[in-house]
């Protein structure tokens, strides 16, 4: 008797135990809003460039952002790519407009990525005339804190082919 009642006593806690068991809520899906967010993100980032707003484009990168440009080493640090940026954005002849193709975020919703082409004009250093360059980028977006995105790592490649080896 004493072996059958333990059984029962067993068999009812496990039924117990199993019953008052859940399941872990499961996290929300934000995957369609931190899309329309980062787009947001970085539509008004490129009407804050468009405008030449210097400070406040430089907002958007995070402070330990990397800036990877074509044919130039990395350049690693908000202070950094504000030193790199501000003689672009004092030249009379800096234009940028950008805008992505592409938007995809992370199922963990704490990075993202733009895709897109960019046309970009300055003076050239050479012949003092304005140049348009046209390209492409892709722009890596950490959520912070406080929900908001910002610019981890940002690269462009340019649509101009180089010269030949040994041609100017």
């Amino acid at each position: 008797m004493l072996p059958r009642l333990s059984l029962l006593v067993s068999l009812s806690l496990l039924a117990f135990t199993v019953a008052c068991t859940q399941a872990p809520p499961t996290p929300p899906d934000t995957y369609d809003a931190d899309v329309q967010t980062l787009k947001d993100t970085d539509t008004a980032w490129a009407k804050v460039m468009g405008a030449k707003d210097f400070e406040k484009s430089m907002s958007y990168y995070a402070d330990d952002a990397s800036l990877l440009m074509a044919n130039a080493p990395a350049i690693n640090g908000k202070d950094a790519i504000r030193a790199a940026f501000k003689p672009v954005f004092d030249d009379p002849n800096f234009a940028l407009a950008f805008q992505a193709s592409r938007i995809e975020v992370a199922k963990s919703a704490d990075l993202g990525y733009t895709q897109g082409a960019y046309t970009l004009t300055i003076t050239n250093p050479q012949t003092k005339k304005p140049f348009t360059d046209k390209g492409k980028y892709l722009t890596t977006f950490k959520k912070q804190a406080d929900g908001t995105w910002k610019v981890v790592a940002d690269m462009v490649s340019s649509d101009i082919p180089l010269p030949a080896p040994g041609k100017k």
